[in-house]
C-alpha cells in the first residue's frame, strides 16, 4: 500500500516520506479499514514536529482520524462490518501505524457506520474535533436545559460543540471568537451570540446575556482563565481541552471554584472512559442523520502532499480540518 511515515521527528518537508509500506493484517478483534480520507489534526502535527512527544516507536505513519470502508476482519470482529462505509478515530494512539495511508488496521471499537449521505470527507473530520466535543460537553451529564458558552467557535473542536450542544437542548448556546469568519462560523453553527474574547467588557456582555454560564467548552484553559472565572455560574463546569496560552496558570480555587461549587474538568480523549468515547461515537453518528449540519473541511491535499497538509494545519488560518485523500 502507499503510505507516508517518518522515523524522526522535525519539520514535514524533512522527515515525512512517501512510498510503499506491507498492507498491514488486522490482529484479533481488529479490522482493516481502505482509507478513502484521512484528518489532519494540530496532536498530529505536534507529534509530528517532537514539540510535546518524542517518538514512540522507530516508523510511524502519522493521523489518528479517518474514513473508509472495513475490508478484512480480525478473529473476532464483527461479520457485518464487512464491507461498511465507516469514520474512526484513534488509529495512531497507542499505536504506530495510523491513517496516512491507503489501509489502517483499527480495533473493531474505534470504527461506526458512516451514513451513506456523508461524504468520506466529512467522515474524517468527526474523530478527535467532533469526539473532544462531545466530551467537553457532556462528560458532567446532560446539557437540556444549560446555559452553554463555547470559548473558541471558529475552532474545529469549538464549532462541533456548538452545534451538539443545539442538539443536546441547551437553553441558550453562546460562543467567543476573534470575529471575521471565526464569528461568522460560530453564529453558522448555532450560536446565539458570539463575543470578542478580547474586548474589555466581554465578561460583562456575556453575564448581561446569561446571568451566569452553567458549562463552559474551553480552548485555553490558562490563557482565558480570567475571562471563564468571572462568568461560570454557580455549580457550573468549566471543561478545557487545551491550555497553550497559559500551561501553568494560577486558579482562583477558593474564590470560584469552592465557593461557587464549580468542577474544572480537563479532557484529552485518547484517554477518555471507554464507554464515553463509544457513547460520543453513537451520539455523533445519530447527530449527522437528523439533519443538515455544519462541516468545514479546510483543503484537501494528496497523500504524496500529506507534508503541505501538515503545513497548512502549522499555518494558524485553517478553516476547519484539513484532510488528506489517500
Amino acid at each position: 500500500m502507499r503510505a507516508v511515515w517518518y522515523t524522526r521527528t522535525g519539520p514535514a518537508r524533512e522527515v515525512l516520506e512517501f512510498g510503499e509500506r506491507p498492507l498491514p493484517e488486522p490482529a484479533p478483534g481488529e479490522v482493516r479499514v481502505r482509507l478513502a480520507a484521512s484528518g489532519v489534526n494540530p496532536a498530529d502535527i505536534y507529534r509530528r514536529a517532537g514539540t510535546s512527544w518524542a517518538n514512540e516507536w522507530p516508523l510511524i505513519i502519522p493521523h489518528s482520524d479517518g474514513a473508509g470502508v472495513v475490508e478484512a476482519l480480525g478473529e473476532g470482529a464483527e461479520p457485518a462490518l464487512l464491507g461498511r462505509r465507516v469514520w474512526l478515530y484513534n488509529a495512531q494512539r497507542g499505536r504506530p501505524f495510523g491513517t496516512a495511508a491507503e489501509a489502517t488496521c483499527v480495533p473493531a471499537e474505534q470504527v461506526i457506520e458512516l451514513p451513506e449521505e456523508i461524504a468520506f470527507e466529512i467522515g474524517a473530520c468527526l474523530g478527535i474535533p467532533a469526539m473532544t466535543a462531545h466530551r467537553c460537553l457532556f462528560a458532567d451529564g446532560p446539557v437540556r436545559g444549560l446555559r452553554v458558552l463555547v470559548s473558541g467557535g471558529g475552532g474545529a473542536v469549538g464549532n462541533y460543540a456548538i452545534q451538539l450542544a443545539r442538539w443536546g437542548g441547551a437553553a441558550w448556546v453562546g460562543a467567543t471568537a476573534s470575529g471575521g469568519w471565526k464569528t461568522e462560523d460560530s453564529a453558522a453553527a448555532g450560536a446565539e451570540a458570539v463575543f470578542d474574547y478580547r474586548a474589555p467588557d466581554c465578561a460583562a456582555r456575556i453575564m448581561a446575556a446569561t446571568g451566569g454560564v452553567d458549562r463552559i467548552v474551553e480552548v485555553d484553559v490558562g490563557g482565558n482563565v480570567a475571562l471563564w472565572s468571572e462568568v461560570v455560574a454557580l455549580n457550573g463546569s468549566v471543561i478545557g481541552y487545551a491550555s497553550r496560552g497559559e500551561p501553568m496558570p494560577a486558579i482562583p480555587v477558593s474564590a470560584v471554584l469552592m465557593r461557587r461549587n464549580v468542577n474544572l474538568r480537563g479532557v484529552v480523549l485518547n484517554s477518555a472512559p471507554a464507554a464515553a468515547r463509544r457513547q460520543a461515537m453513537e451520539d455523533i453518528t445519530a447527530w449527522l442523520r437528523e439533519a443538515p449540519r455544519l462541516h468545514r473541511v479546510a483543503g484537501t491535499y494528496p497523500l504524496a502532499e500529506t507534508a503541505a497538509a501538515h503545513e497548512a494545519v502549522e499555518s494558524g488560518s485553517k478553516r476547519g480540518t484539513v484532510v488528506v485523500l489517500p
